[in-house]
């Protein structure tokens, strides 16, 4: 799949571009996307100024994250379940695009996206859950009478999240000593940034440079503990295979992800594979004993230039633009625990690290390292992306959960059978440490600049539209298909403290 350049923009880019434009200009002077203006300002024309804040407050569309709820659904119902969950972020990512495209609506009429988006939204998503309860009675099980209060959704701003939750199946976020701009730029940020009006802002960048030292040293391996490491080569996506599903989370739906991954790896990863398809794939990886496969959202380049996907499902119908960058450095490593040894992983077992709905969900599950080279001993970024000094490239980093519950290759909810251990080393009872998987992404990207609250050349991953692509938002996935006897050795490289490959 070659590049294009210059090309036209995506429909959706269009008609939020030009939605933006004409309230920028025109609409009684209103720059929409101020979106903390205030809803109390009062003067003699006070309803005008309150159907103004109005429509400028809501940035996206913020939706109960249903699927992260039922963390228990019966084996026979999961297909279908799944499906409809996958409709639930169509559906979303459809009001999001119609959000987007009606701005000029929006500031004539205060109860436009309440009636016009919001309440139908609803309706739609009402008769989903109807469905998913009906699956679990198919089978005999008692139906989730909780899901009828997640139906409705919200209009939010665009540095709004229900952030400040509890650290979800104890993931450490090493947040400290991050400037966070709040959003506001003085109310200079016009737009709601990025080449298809969806982000990112400004806010969501900081010179690395002027953030102070945030990362703390990693427990010591103890006696009993397990200090090898496995690497696994497996290239940079050089072959370009790409697509928008996501196999774990949407088995069987085209575009599930409604972004685009980069594989690496298996080579059949997509939304209809199955156990035996990865078990039959070719790989990339140098080892032909690890077919497994690494896969996560690819990073563009808001230009102005376009990609092969500019008029496509995933790609530019959904807000994300830009020029895909392939990353010069893939590095895969597997390593021990602190604590204890490693017993090896299952066959197929499936990990998502990260949450893609951080704006909606906060940073519960967040699991986002950003840093640049030669700053990552010092600095990683959870909620903003990094402006690198001249020299240095942009870095990615994931480690994965590496406590297993012993039984399952998955759960209903992606997260409920594996767990991160604690800041010493311990999974939680019942929990077996398995090899850590640890990636680390490396981009030649041009470093951003910000002028006059503007954020130019800005880099992000792809994202689902509403999620307005916050660094906060980036993840990863992995699907287990080693050979046996690889992963065993693989488990005594780490247990006997050696370096292999």
């Amino acid at each position: 799949m070659g590049r294009n350049t210059r090309k036209r923009r995506s429909s959706l880019a269009n008609k939020a571009i030009a939605a933006s434009a004409a309230l920028a200009l025109g609409g009684g002077g209103l720059i929409w996307a101020n979106f903390y203006a205030s809803a109390h300002e009062t003067n003699s024309n006070s309803w005008k100024n309150n159907t103004k804040a109005a429509a400028a407050t809501v940035a996206t569309i913020s939706c109960p994250d249903i699927g992260q709820k039922l963390t228990r659904v019966p084996r026979g119902a999961r297909s279908s379940v799944y499906k409809e969950l996958a409709t639930l972020d169509k559906q979303i990512t459809e009001a999001y695009a119609r959000l987007a495209s009606t701005r000029q609506a929006q500031t004539k009429d205060a109860n436009f996206v309440q009636n016009a988006i919001l309440g139908p939204l609803k309706q739609k998503r009402t008769a989903v859950i109807g469905r998913i309860k009906i699956d679990f009675k198919r089978v005999g099980a008692a139906a989730p009478n909780t899901l009828d209060a997640l139906a409705a959704c919200t209009g939010s701003g665009a540095n709004q999240t229900t952030a400040g939750g509890q650290n979800n199946n104890g993931q450490q976020q090493n947040n400290g000593g991050q400037q966070q701009n709040g959003g506001q730029n003085n109310g200079q940020q016009q737009g709601n940034g990025g080449q298809a009006s969806n982000g990112p802002v400004a806010a969501d960048f900081v010179d690395i440079t002027k953030v102070q030292p945030n990362v703390q040293a990693k427990a010591q391996t103890q006696a009993g503990g397990s200090a090898g490491t496995f690497t696994s080569s497996c290239g940079v996506n050089a072959n370009k295979k790409f697509n928008t599903d996501n196999v774990i989370v949407a088995p069987g739906v085209t575009n599930g992800a409604h972004h685009l991954h980069d594989y690496v790896g298996n080579q059949s990863n997509d939304a209809f594979a199955n156990n035996d398809t990865f078990a039959a794939a070719q790989t990339s990886c140098s080892n032909q004993g690890d077919k497994s496969s690494y896969y996560w959202p690819v990073v563009r380049i808001q230009n102005g230039t376009q990609d092969f996907d500019q008029n496509n499902d995933g790609g530019g119908k959904e807000g994300n633009v830009g020029q895909i960058q392939q990353a010069k450095q893939a590095s895969i490593k597997f390593v021990g625990n602190a604590k204890s040894k490693v017993v090896a992983m299952p066959k197929f077992l499936r990990i998502i690290t990260g949450d893609a709905k951080t704006l909606t969900n906060g940073l519960g599950n967040a699991n986002a390292h950003w840093s640049c080279t030669g700053f990552e001993n010092k600095v990683q970024l959870t909620e903003q992306y990094p402006i690198c000094p001249q020299g240095s490239s942009v870095v990615r980093s994931f480690a994965f959960q590496s406590c297993w519950d012993g039984q399952n290759i998955d759960s209903a909810n992606h997260r409920t059978h594996v767990a991160f251990a604690d800041a010493q080393g311990n999974c939680a009872n019942g929990f077996k440490a398995i090899p850590q998987l640890t990636m680390r992404l490396v981009y030649n990207v041009p470093a951003p600049t910000i002028e006059n609250g503007q954020i130019k050349n800005a880099y992000a991953v792809d994202g689902f539209p509403e999620q307005l692509h916050k660094a906060s938002t980036d993840h990863d996935d992995f699907i287990n298909v080693f050979d046996e006897n690889v992963m065993n050795q693989m488990v005594n490289c780490i247990n006997t403290g050696k370096k292999c490959r």
